[in-house]
């Protein structure tokens, strides 16, 4: 294993329990969808099962495999983004993980690739402090904390100059 890798590592508390917050991050798509800004990910969250990030349009923008998966605490995806110039950079690692913690649930998310510089580490690096904004928000409140995921201002800026959509 390189030495060199790619880090990013992002802790919250949340005020639920770790079944909810499994579920709302597994099994409950049209929760999911409400958090991820009407993206959602598919699969039988098993150890060794596919899976896959599903954009409104349809489009897969990532794809994986389920590495480890203990129901109400930790979960391990392998995980490439589809895009060729990112798909070249090769698989990340997501480890999610669930603790109680008093009253609420700590989540833990750290997403590492085996390489130094990675843009796709980057781009989630940008996207995951939203997504889990939201999912913080929407299990203590109801709504979510932000609407739109990719604001003009702010925005990364792809090689064409457009603003290009972050990768969690």
């Amino acid at each position: 294993m390189s030495a060199e890798k790619s880090e990013f590592v992002y802790v919250t508390y949340i005020r639920t329990t770790p079944e909810r917050l499994w579920f709302a991050l597994t099994e409950d798509t049209e929760f999911m969808k409400q958090y991820w800004f009407g993206t959602h990910c598919e699969s039988a969250w098993t150890a060794g099962s596919p899976w896959k990030m599903v954009q409104p349009s349809g489009y897969v923008c990532d794809a994986g495999e389920i590495v480890e998966s203990e129901p109400n605490k930790r979960l391990v995806i392998r995980w490439q983004h589809q895009d060729p110039d990112l798909k070249a950079e090769g698989f990340s690692l997501c480890t999610i993980e669930i603790e109680p913690s008093g009253s609420a649930v700590k989540l833990s998310i750290r997403h590492t690739m085996e390489r130094e510089g990675s843009r796709l580490i980057q781009k989630v690096s940008g996207g995951w402090p939203k997504i889990l904004a939201n999912l913080k928000s929407l299990l203590e409140t109801g709504a979510v904390a932000l609407t739109e995921a990719y604001p003009t201002e702010g925005a990364l800026l792809g090689a064409s100059g457009k603003a290009a959509e972050v990768a969690a």
